[in-house]
């Protein structure tokens, strides 16, 4: 599949930044903006969201296909790969199976393990926002306000709210639509949270610096979870953003923009 991606910066090496579930490419623009005096920067949209085309396939693999053939088109032989949450999964994956590709890795607040088995509540969170969002009939919706008002049944915090209703956009009628794929990534949800099977998973993956960043106050990478990283990658750096949750980048921005710079730089 070939995605919708941004480019921005234009001095070598690489980077690719890869957003988490329900984003999209400029989630991350102002915090690649600092970086781009010094990288050339791709920030995609993932397939089924943003800009990129739909499929009723969101797998890992295929994720990770749709980077190898962004990289292939682009002449990109090997590239810094950043990725949070959902993202952060796809650039394990490309790394795991496609080491001679990367030239670093950065994991945002995502751990392989299976997130189905481990946190129920999670995925129950997610399918209630999907559900919440399947149930609205967007044709007869014609302001932000409304649909707004009906989310809120099913997507009680605020933030949430918002950050998924940057997918909606505005159709010829003034009706709206979905940006994102919410059939598949409905269909797919438990595969998301899943992640990697005991035999997808791959061991001792070097030869590049792997960094993971944590937030503070979320529960994404536990500190029981380093062994199991450690196990793939055993070069990992681990480091914890104080005051932040899942979506660091957003709360944190100055701090994570300082400390990948700083591990680009060793």
């Amino acid at each position: 599949m070939k995605l919708f991606y941004r480019k921005i910066g234009e001095h070598k090496p690489v980077l690719i930044i890869l957003h988490g579930l329900y984003g999209a490419s400029d989630n991350w623009m102002s915090i690649a903006k600092t970086w781009s005096t010094n990288y050339e920067i791709f920030l995609v949209d993932l397939r089924n969201h943003g800009q990129s085309p739909h499929s009723n396939i969101h797998s890992y693999k295929a994720m990770r296909d749709d980077i190898l053939k962004l990289m292939n088109d682009c002449k990109i032989k090997k590239a810094i790969v950043l990725g949070h949450s959902m993202g952060g999964k796809v650039a394990m994956r490309l790394a795991m199976d496609n080491p001679e590709r990367i030239n670093n890795l950065i994991v945002v607040d995502i751990a392989p393990k299976n997130y189905e088995l481990i946190n129920d509540q999670n995925v129950s969170k997610h399918q209630k926002i999907l559900k919440g969002m399947l149930a609205l009939d967007l044709k007869l919706l014609k302001r932000r306000k409304d649909i707004s008002q009906l989310l809120s049944a099913s997507i009680s915090n605020e933030k949430t709210k918002q950050f998924i209703m940057k997918n909606l956009k505005r159709n010829k009628d003034q009706s709206f639509s979905w940006k994102l794929n919410v059939e598949t990534i409905n269909k797919e949800i438990l595969n998301i949270t899943k992640g990697f099977s005991e035999n997808e998973i791959k061991k001792n993956i070097s030869g590049f610096p792997v960094l993971f960043i944590k937030g503070e106050k979320s529960n994404y990478i536990l500190e029981e979870d380093y062994k199991q990283i450690l196990d793939i990658f055993p070069t990992a750096e681990f480091e914890v953003i104080r005051n932040a949750g899942h979506w660091i980048h957003a709360e944190q921005p100055e701090i994570i923009s300082t400390l990948v710079k700083g591990f680009l730089e060793e």
